[in-house]
């Protein structure tokens, strides 16, 4: 029933879907270092309730925000980005009697909610935080590697509204034996082999301050194709366990056996730092990916703009897994120097940070400006691709080089 619902909805993710997707539209334009095959399809289209974003697939959508909307610290829910594992996205109206199962073995007194409840039950608190597939900029990974080919789009940063994960657990709960929390949306397969999307946290990452059952973006309700009605949260974590249309929280004491935590979405053991391993899902040469690393972006000048030579601004914003960005040096000599950019106002230690500095080239011609972030944990970008299969956490140093007339 469910199935034919969403088939037969009107005016929602199912009537796009059926339709086959937007019309062709204009191309954007995309780093050269992406794959050909990916810079040939990709365009620029609109889904319900966005504006025009990049559109790498369709089923499932996958569309990735243009760098113009980053030149600002809070991404517009309608230049968000839109990234699904599955096709069978439940449809407005099926949404619109949501409810979550909050249960598990290591529950005490399961039980379920409406939004409603959820919304006057709990306290309402709000964190700004970046949101960040896993997988951004994996297609500009040298070889490349497969998956959706991404480029520097498959994030954004809003201020989310909502309750706190470790109060709706507080009420169903938590038994001493918990090791994981996990979790389930009401999207999933069209396909009965395909399997479901069903991913984990370790209980004490559930139990901290910061991860929200979030049911507002940006003081609006959130978006069809960002989770309406409501998603959870995990600050400094990837956009892999935010979870979308949340159904399911299951207090486990078993680890959970799912496809989407192995094999998928693992690295090497050792290769990214990490605050808190995820001990219940590791193996003896791979762990989940979990926290983001330090990357910056920057939002202007663009690859190929003309630029004075009396000099011109530097802009972008800069992040990293929660300990918060220290600084921003910006080099236009290929890294042979640098120099410091001021920061724009901290929003908060899991948001972006934007950064400036105003820069004079030596003359007219080709200019490369780069920008290199640091954490106050002292972590900084780097030089080298830390190659993994997946094409994970790519956060080299961005060249960007202008034409100064």
């Amino acid at each position: 029933m469910r199935r034919r619902r969403l088939l037969t909805g009107l005016g929602g993710a199912a009537a796009w879907m059926t339709a086959g997707g937007p019309a062709r539209a204009e191309q954007p334009r995309l780093d050269p270092a992406l794959p050909l095959g990916t810079r040939a399809e990709a365009e620029l289209a609109e889904l319900p309730g966005k504006h025009r974003l990049i559109k790498l697939s369709w089923r499932p959508p996958n569309y990735e925000t243009p760098i113009a909307a980053f030149d600002q610290a809070i991404t517009p829910n309608e230049w968000f980005y839109v990234r699904y594992h599955l096709a069978d996205i439940p449809d407005m109206s099926v949404l619109a009697n949501w409810s979550l199962s909050v249960g598990g073995d290591a529950s005490e007194r399961p039980f379920s909610l409406t939004l409603d409840e959820l919304k006057s039950g709990f306290e309402q608190v709000e964190i700004t935080a970046v949101n960040q597939c896993s997988g951004n900029r994996r297609g500009l990974f040298d070889p490349h590697v497969p998956g959706v080919e991404w480029g520097y789009g498959a994030m954004g940063n809003a201020r989310w509204t909502g309750a706190r994960l470790r109060d709706v657990l507080a009420r169903a709960g938590v038994k001493a034996e918990a090791v994981e929390l996990g979790l389930q949306g009401y999207d999933g397969p069209v396909l009965p082999a395909t399997p479901a999307f069903r991913k984990c946290i370790p209980i004490a990452k559930a139990l901290e301050a910061e991860p929200l059952v979030a049911y507002a973006m940006n003081g609006a309700p959130l978006p069809h194709f960002n989770g309406f009605p409501v998603r959870l949260i995990v600050p400094g974590w990837t956009g892999t366990y935010w979870m979308k249309h949340l159904r399911t929280l299951e207090l486990r004491t078993k680890p959970l056996e799912s496809f989407w935590m192995k094999p998928a979405y693992r690295v090497p053991r050792g290769m990214f730092p990490v605050a808190m391993p995820f001990v219940t899902q590791e193996d003896e040469k791979t762990t989940p990916i979990t926290e983001l690393v330090v990357n910056s972006l920057i939002t202007s000048p663009t690859e190929g703009a003309e630029t004075s030579t009396k000099g011109f601004d530097v802009r972008g914003v800069a992040w990293d897994g929660g300990a918060g960005i220290r600084g921003v040096d910006i080099s236009t000599d290929r890294g042979q120097s640098w120099k410091p950019a001021a920061l724009g106002p901290d929003l908060g230690r899991f948001s972006f940070r934007q950064f400036s500095l105003q820069v004079v080239p030596p003359g007219p011609g080709a200019v490369t400006v780069m920008a290199r972030a640091t954490n106050n944990g002292g972590q900084t970008q780097g030089t080298k691709l830390l190659f993994n299969p997946a094409g994970y956490q790519h956060n080299l140093i961005q060249n960007v080089t202008v034409m100064a007339a």
